[in-house]
Parts: structure tokens; sequence; C-alpha cells
């Protein structure tokens, strides 16, 4: 049994929770809420994120980070992607030389272009620090239906361990050594799926949503290729899974959000009718920054970005996306002479 502390109360944070708990593991939840902590210690549901999964009387609920981190066996950060460094920093005095810390959100920091896992790293240095993305939904794995994710590790043993800790019959976990692939995938495909919402929105149908999943994972692969991550990784469960239950899903909301803006909304407009961090539009600049400095073409990632910053119109944005020049669907395929 691991004794394990979640920074984190929101959806995922509790369905993780719920799923380690039900793993026979002790379990703390962090909340900077009073309130929250308040609702979950005494109605035992979160009632806005996760209505009707209940919640075990053993789960202990704290808003003292030094509670739910000093002395655990392992950390789960699981804070909207825009304040994972800041949670990290006061974190650092309560977490041990090798604590192992797994971050389970997904964003770019739009001024330093770090992943989430490379800032926890400049922050907390002591620790040891692992990723966990895929396709993965709070709200069906707080239900308890059939996911499949993938840890990464720098190294295996790690990986292993928290593959032991994690896995359950209805939660299926492979492990990886390509951190910044997985994490590159899990962030950028954010800002696909807010183009594949504003689509919705628009009106347009299943053909154009395929389009912008397949040239997404395109330009996801691209980057990520070119910043150091394993192609596998794009083609597997952390890039185009993640991406097509992003991009496919009522819960998804970086779709939701993109869907309003297809209807009319404003991008601030969108994000407060979601109330829930749309970590796309925070990663949205970053991705249009590292597409420049590593002179990588993201033509989807540009549009979603001029549509959310610039106010470009959607329609506009899709018909220059659609009369771009000609050319090849791969450059690598050769021609017979």
């Amino acid at each position: 049994m691991a004794n394990v502390g979640i920074m984190g109360a929101g959806s995922w944070g509790t369905a993780l929770a719920l799923l380690l708990h039900k793993n026979g593991h002790q379990v703390t939840v962090w909340s900077i809420s009073e309130e929250e902590v308040e609702m979950l210690s005494e109605r035992r549901e979160h009632v806005s994120k996760l209505p009707g999964v209940k919640i075990p009387e053993d789960m202990a609920f704290t808003t003292d980070m030094e509670q739910a981190a000093k002395g655990k066996d392992l950390i789960v950060l699981a804070v909207p992607s825009p304040f994972t460094r800041s949670t990290a920093r006061k974190m650092n005095p309560y977490v041990a030389k090798g604590q192992i810390i797994v971050d389970v959100a997904k964003g770019i920091e739009e001024s330093t272009l770090m992943t989430l896992s490379q800032q926890i790293e400049e922050e907390i240095p002591q620790a040891e620090v692992a990723v966990l993305s895929g396709p993965s939904h709070a709200e069906e794995v707080g239900r308890g239906l059939p996911t499949i994710v993938v840890v990464g590790a720098r190294r295996k043993e790690i990986a292993e361990y928290l593959q032991d800790v994690f896995m359950n019959e209805v939660f299926r976990v492979y492990i990886s050594p390509d951190m910044r692939g997985m994490e590159l995938g899990g962030s950028l495909k954010n800002v696909i799926a807010l183009a594949a919402g504003i689509a919705d929105g628009l009106g347009y149908g299943d053909n154009t949503k395929a389009a912008l999943i397949t040239r997404g994972i395109a330009e996801i692969a691209r980057l990520g290729v070119k910043m150091g991550g394993a192609v596998e990784s794009f083609t597997g469960l952390t890039g185009i899974g993640d991406l097509i239950v992003t991009c496919a899903s009522v819960h998804s909301r970086n779709r939701k959000a993109g869907y309003l803006i297809g209807q009319g909304r404003t991008m601030q407009e969108a994000m407060d009718e979601v109330q829930m961090v749309v970590e796309g539009v925070y990663s949205a600049k970053a991705a249009v920054k590292l597409g420049k400095k590593y002179g990588v073409s993201l033509p989807i990632i540009d549009k979603v970005s001029e549509v959310l910053f610039e106010g470009k119109d959607p329609g506009e944005a899709v018909n220059e996306l659609m009369l771009r020049d000609g050319r090849p669907e791969h450059q690598a395929l050769q021609w017979q002479e």
C-alpha cells in the first residue's frame, strides 16, 4: 500500500483519488479552496465536477499542503497547468530527495516554453518527476469505465512502480521513457480540440473533424519529433489516442469552448461558460512560438491562435486553411519515375 498525496481536488484529482483508494492506497487530497474541501468532506461528492460519484468516508481532504505532501510515497500533481509552477514552488519545502511527483495535467508555459515536468523539475530539483497521460476523461475514470493511459518516467523502475500503483481491471497503464513526446502530444492536442469544437460550432460535419484530427496529429508529430520526442508517442495513446477523445467527447472542455467560439462567443465568454480551465487556450500561444523557434509549419494551430487572440472570424480561418497551396500528404513518400 502506498501513501499518496494528491494536489488538486478538481475532477481529475478527485477521479484519480478514487482510483487509487480503490487500489488499496491511503489517499490525502489537497485543495487551495476551503469551500471545496468542506464540500468534499461533508457531502462526500464533488457536486459540480463529478456529480453522483460517491467518495469513501476514509479519504481525507485538506487545505494544508504540508499534510498532503510531506512523507508521502508519491505525490500526484493535478492542478490546472497555469498553476503548476506556482504550486510546485509552494510544495518544495515538503518534498524529500527522491520523492516521486506524478504530473497529470497537460500544458506548455508560454513565457519559458517549458513542459510541466520541466517546470516541476526546476522548482523541485530534488524530486523524481514522472507524467501520466492518455485518453482519460475524469468523468469516466471516476465512474470506473475502462481506460488506458501511459506513465512516462526517466527511469524504468519508477515507471514500473507507478504502473503497479495505478493499474487495475478498469485502468490499464503502459510505460514509456519518452516524457517529452508524451507531454507535447497531451498539450498540443488541446489546441487542435479547440479547432474541432469551432468546426462543430460552425455546423461542419464528420469529414471536417476527421481532417482536423489527422492533419492535427501531423502538425503535433512534426513539432514533437523536432523537439526530441519519439514518433511512436504521437501514433499511440498519448498522441492520436488523446487527440481523438479530446476532439470528439462531450466531456472535453477544449472542444466545448471551441464550439461556443464557433457559435459566435468570444474566447473569454467561452471560457466563462465552460467554468473550468481551458488549457488549449493557454497552450496555443506557446505552440505558435515553438513552431517559429523550431521552424515547423503549424497551419491549424496558427489559425486557432488567430481566432483566439487576433479576432479572426472562424469561418474565414477555415477558408484560409482549405485554400492553402496544394502539396503531398506525406513529404517522405517518393514518386516512381
